[in-house]
């Protein structure tokens, strides 16, 4: 049985440095306006994932919404706490956490991609039932199809696994979301994908 890195902990040992080295340019603007730009302002917002808040969760608070962040690392939602107080911040796992209520987006930058793919289709779900009815969900999305590789930063060894771009869309698609973009986002290195989705009424 492969036993994969432990993502949340590596975090943990490097949060301070990740949280000193990230750029509070926004150059995931672009998405976050097609994500939120029709919604009312107080609408809540669901960041899966969350790490710090910095620079995502920020501009989520800045346009006037609420804010409920995910994140499985103590160490990152603990900065997070002192650079968004006013969100609600939940520590989870993210192939494990459950949610109540609804919420009118949800956004997931950077991060099912440490997750196993074989968690994703069920995540996936979990966006349809927690989004409401036309509700979008701003995600990014490994360039290839990789079952599983490592990685490092700081010193620490993270896991990486995604489905083709094609395979995540249809992935969605089967769990209720129709998809509006679909683009790389990065050519670099394996490439990074953006992907917006609106559940389905």
């Amino acid at each position: 049985m492969t036993i994969f890195p432990d993502v949340p902990a590596a975090y943990d040992v490097i949060a301070e440095k990740f949280f000193g080295e990230r750029s509070t340019a926004l150059r995931e603007n672009k998405y976050l306006d097609l994500l939120l730009n029709d919604l009312e302002v107080g609408a809540r917002v669901l960041d899966f994932g969350c790490g710090t808040g910095r620079p995502i969760g920020e501009e989520v608070l800045r346009r006037g919404y609420e804010l409920t962040g995910v994140d499985g690392s103590a160490g990152m939602l603990a900065i997070a706490r002192r650079v968004m107080p006013d969100a609600r911040l939940i520590r989870s796992r993210l192939e494990d956490v459950e949610l109540t209520g609804t919420f009118a987006a949800a956004i997931a930058w950077d991060s099912l991609f440490h997750v196993d793919r074989r968690h994703h289709a069920s995540i996936y779900g979990k966006f349809a039932r927690w989004l409401a009815p036309g509700g979008r969900l701003l995600l990014s999305s490994g360039g290839t199809e990789d079952p599983g590789f490592t990685d490092h930063m700081h010193g620490e060894t993270f896991f990486y696994s995604s489905w083709s771009p094609q395979k995540a869309c249809e992935l969605l698609e089967a769990a209720g979301f129709a998809i509006e973009l679909c683009e790389l986002d990065q050519p670099a290195g394996r490439g990074h994908v953006a992907v917006i989705a609106r559940r389905k009424t």
